[in-house]
C-alpha cells in the first residue's frame, strides 16, 4: 500500500495513535453492539494510558444499566486484556442514559462530569436494521444523533466528534467521494415530521421520501449526515463511512462474529440449505471490510482529528479496501461454499447446494421451486403430523433479507478511500502494526475459513468439536439430495413413458390445429381477391 501513497504535510508533527489518547476522556455510544464491542476492546488494549472511557448504556430487558456494564466487561472479547492488564478494564465508566430518550436520559451530575471531562465523541449507536419502518429509523438515527449532537455541545474541552455513518448513504451515487453531499430533505424537518404524524400515515410517504434509496437505513443516515454537517462551526467533526463490516480479521479473535446482519445471515441460510437461490452479479465486487480493520481506521481517524485541531471543516474517511484487495461477489460466495462443505453446520434442514443467478427472472422461477414450495410441502406435513408448521414463516423472513441484500449484491460503487490511504502513509511502523487497516494483506480463503469457523461458534454455538457430527450429517444429506433429484428424474421419465401416446396426440392435435387455422386466415383473403378483380 505505501508505494501507492505520497508522503503528507502532516508528518513532520506526527504523534502518535497511543500518545494522542493519553490522558483523554471518551464519550461511546453504542458501545454494546458488535463494533462497539471492538472500538472499546481496542483503545484499552492498545492506548493504555487513556483515562477513561464513558459508555452509554440503558436498561433493558428488565437488566439494569450498572449489572449490563459488568455483564460487558465479562465478554470474551475482553479475554486478552483480562489476562494481561485488568485494571485497564476499571476505565470504563457507566452513564445511564437512552439514545431514544429526550436529553438521552442522563442525570444532571453525569451531565456535569461529561462536560468537563471528555475530549473525543464516539457515535456509533445506530439502528442497522435494513427494514424498519420510517418511524423508528429516524428516532434511532437521526434524532438518535441530534441528541447526542446537544450534548456534545455542552462539552468544553470537545477535540473531536467521530460519527459512524455508512458508506451505502449516498447509493444514487455510482462515485462516493470523501466529502459533503446535500441531505435528502431538511433533516430537522423530516424529524418533526416523524414525532408528529402517525407512523402507519408515514409509511404511506415512505416511499417518495426514499426517493430511489433502497431502504429506510440508507435514507435516515443521509439525513444524519446532513444533520451532523450542520454543527461543523460548533466543535471539530470527524465522518467516517465503512463498507459492509463483517468478521474480524485478526482481533479481538480471528473470525469473531456477532448477529447476522448481511452477509453472515446469507451464510446460515446457506449452509442450512435453505437458501437456493440469490440474485448476484458475480462479476460485481463485495466491499466486504472485516470489523477489526474498520475500527482500527476510525481510531486512527479520530486521532488525526484531534492533531488537526486548526483544520475547521469536517473531515471525511470512506473505509473502503475494495481498490486494494478486490474480491467479487462470485468468489466471495465460491470460496465460502467451498470452506462450507468442509465445516458444514450441525443443523441442516437440506443440502446445501444454491448458486447465484444473475439473471433475475431465472432466479425469482429458482425461488418457487426451491424456496417456497418445499416450504409447503414440508409445512403441509408438519399439519398432517399435528405439528406446528414454521416453514412458509422461515421462507417469508429470508425472502425479506435477500430482497434487501440484493439491492447491494447488483449494483456497483466506487468509494474513493484517497484520506483512509493517505492516513495510513503517515503513520509509524509501529502505528502501522498496533493499528493495522491495510486490506492488501488479507487473505481471503484464510479469512473466510475462520469467518465460517466464527459463524459456527460465536452466532450458532456450534465448537469446532460439533464437525465430525456435521459432517456426517452432510454425507447423509447429500445421498437424500441425490435421491430425490433421481426420483424426480424418473417420475418424469415415468410419466413420458405411460402417457408418451397422449403427449404425442396432443403435440399432433395442437400442430395440427395449429396449421388448420393457418390454412383458414390465409383462405378467405385469396376468396375475397378475387371476387374484387
Amino acid at each position: 500500500m505505501e508505494q501507492i501513497m505520497s508522503p503528507h504535510h502532516h508528518q513532520h508533527h506526527y504523534r502518535s495513535i497511543p500518545d494522542t489518547y493519553a490522558g483523554r476522556s471518551l464519550f461511546i455510544t453504542g458501545a454494546t453492539g458488535f463494533m462497539g464491542k471492538v472500538l472499546v476492546e481496542k483503545l484499552l488494549r492498545d492506548c493504555p494510558d487513556l483515562k477513561c472511557i464513558y459508555l452509554l448504556i440503558r436498561t433493558k430487558k428488565g437488566i439494569d444499566a450498572a449489572q449490563r456494564r459488568d455483564d460487558y466487561l465479562k465478554h470474551l472479547v475482553f479475554d486478552r486484556i483480562r489476562e494481561t492488564n485488568r485494571s485497564q478494564l476499571d476505565k470504563v465508566k457507566l452513564i445511564r442514559g437512552d439514545i431514544l430518550s429526550e436529553g438521552l436520559e442522563i442525570s444532571e451530575s453525569d451531565r456535569a462530569l461529561l462536560s468537563e471531562n471528555v475530549e473525543i465523541i464516539f457515535h456509533c449507536a445506530a439502528n442497522v436494521r435494513f427494514d424498519q419502518e420510517l418511524k423508528q429509523a429516524i428516532n434511532f438515527n437521526t434524532n438518535g444523533t441530534l441528541r447526542v449532537l446537544k450534548l456534545a455541545e455542552q462539552m468544553k474541552r470537545l477535540m473531536a466528534f467521530v460519527h459512524v455513518s455508512t458508506a451505502y448513504c449516498q447509493c444514487n451515487e455510482e462515485v462516493v467521494e470523501e466529502r459533503a453531499y446535500p441531505a435528502p430533505h431538511n433533516p430537522l424537518g423530516i424529524s418533526k415530521l416523524a414525532d408528529l404524524v402517525e407512523s402507519d400515515v408515514l409509511d404511506l410517504v415512505t416511499p417518495s421520501l426514499l426517493n430511489n434509496l433502497p431502504n429506510t437505513y440508507a435514507y435516515t443516515k443521509a439525513l444524519t449526515e446532513g444533520l451532523v454537517y450542520s454543527y461543523r462551526d460548533r466543535f471539530p467533526i470527524a465522518i467516517a463511512r465503512p463498507t459492509i463490516v463483517v468478521a474480524a480479521w485478526k482481533e479481538p479473535l480471528p473470525g469473531w462474529i456477532e448477529g447476522t446482519n448481511g452477509p453472515t445471515g446469507l451464510m446460515i441460510g446457506g449452509g442450512r440449505g435453505i437458501i437456493r437461490s440469490m440474485h448476484c452479479n458475480p462479476d460485481y465486487e463485495t466491499d466486504l471490510m472485516p470489523v477489526d480493520i474498520t475500527m482500527n481506521a476510525i481510531i486512527a481517524f479520530a486521532a488525526d482529528r484531534v492533531n488537526n485541531q486548526n483544520d475547521r471543516d469536517i473531515m471525511y474517511c470512506n473505509v473502503s479496501g475494495a481498490n486494494v484487495n478486490p474480491l467479487t461477489w462470485g468468489e466471495a460466495l465460491e470460496t465460502g461454499r467451498k470452506k462450507f462443505y468442509d465445516n458444514p453446520l450441525c443443523f441442516a434442514l437440506w443440502y446445501p447446494d444454491g448458486s447465484i443467478k444473475s439473471n433475475y427472472y431465472y432466479h425469482t422461477l429458482c425461488v418457487i421451486l426451491f424456496h417456497y414450495l418445499p416450504a409447503y410441502l414440508i409445512d403441509f406435513l408438519l399439519i398432517v403430523l399435528r405439528k406446528k408448521p414454521f416453514m412458509i414463516k422461515i421462507q417469508k423472513r429470508i425472502s425479506q433479507g435477500l430482497e434487501v441484500l440484493q439491492y447491494y449484491t447488483t449494483k456497483v460503487w466506487i468509494f474513493k478511500n484517497d484520506n483512509m490511504r493517505a492516513m495510513y502513509s503517515r503513520l509509524s511502523e509501529d502505528d502501522r502494526e498496533k493499528f493495522y487497516f491495510d486490506m492488501s494483506h488479507v487473505h481471503w480463503p484464510t479469512y473466510f475459513l475462520n469467518y465460517i469457523m466464527g459463524v459456527r461458534q460465536y452466532v450458532l454455538k456450534e465448537p469446532p468439536e460439533t464437525l465430525p457430527k456435521a459432517r456426517k450429517l452432510l454425507k447423509k444429506l447429500y445421498i437424500m439430495d441425490k435421491l430425490v433429484q433421481v426420483a424426480i428424474y424418473a417420475l418424469i421419465l415415468w410419466l413420458a413413458y405411460c402417457y408418451w401416446d397422449v403427449v404425442i396426440g396432443s403435440i399432433q392435435f395442437v400442430f395440427d390445429s395449429a396449421i388448420d387455422g393457418v390454412r383458414k386466415t390465409i383462405t378467405p383473403t385469396r376468396g375475397a381477391h378475387s371476387m374484387r378483380t
